[in-house]
């Protein structure tokens, strides 16, 4: 007995759906998003903000994006994913629908429903995809796992109370309690 096979949705299915519905796209599978906890919102605007002013001030050509902001990470039409963070070095990957190929960093806060995306399909992909760093934040158990795909040096679990050194950013250090103001 022949298997039903499903279609392979493209990103002209993302752009089909409904005014205010989140989705990402991999390898021709939508995948709908959940609205985020609050704690979620604080990590991502939190990083956001320390992130962007290391940049800053060392007169960075890195730009910092947070959710929602596409990253079509393959030259093709079935990779559409919107990292809660993305810092984006090589501005040639820049244009006005977002970033065309792999982000340098990448930041995900796990929430309950994104959790298999998070440290199975999305690691993979961002490997692959040729990310230099990503980081799994898990505000359920204060738990950071840190990937450091360029150099492996920095590859690491870590909590919310230790001081995390940046992979891309020798001098930027990142202590998740800290920066909640939660110490």
């Amino acid at each position: 007995m022949a298997i039903a096979r499903q279609k392979a949705c493209t990103i002209d299915d993302i752009y089909a759906l409904p005014e205010g519905q989140r989705a990402e796209l991999i390898d021709g599978q939508i995948y709908m998003m959940a609205p985020p906890r609050r704690i979620h919102q604080e990590l991502v605007s939190q990083f956001t903000k320390i992130i962007g002013q290391h940049i800053d001030t060392h007169n960075g050509i890195c730009k910092v994006y947070p959710a929602p902001f596409a990253v079509f990470l393959n030259s093709d039409d079935r990779n559409y994913v919107e990292p809660d963070l993305a810092v984006i070095c090589d501005q040639n990957k820049l244009d006005e629908y977002g970033c065309n190929g792999a982000p340098d960093w990448i930041i995900e806060i796990v929430s309950p429903s994104s959790q298999r995306m998070d440290y199975g399909i999305k690691l993979f992909k961002y490997r692959t995809a040729g990310v230099r760093e990503y980081w799994i934040v898990n505000p359920i158990t204060h738990i950071i796992n840190v990937f450091d795909f360029e150099h492996g040096e920095k590859t690491g679990q870590y909590t919310f109370d230790e001081d995390i050194s940046a992979c891309i950013y020798k001098d930027l250090t990142i202590n998740i309690n800290k920066l909640l103001g939660t110490v």
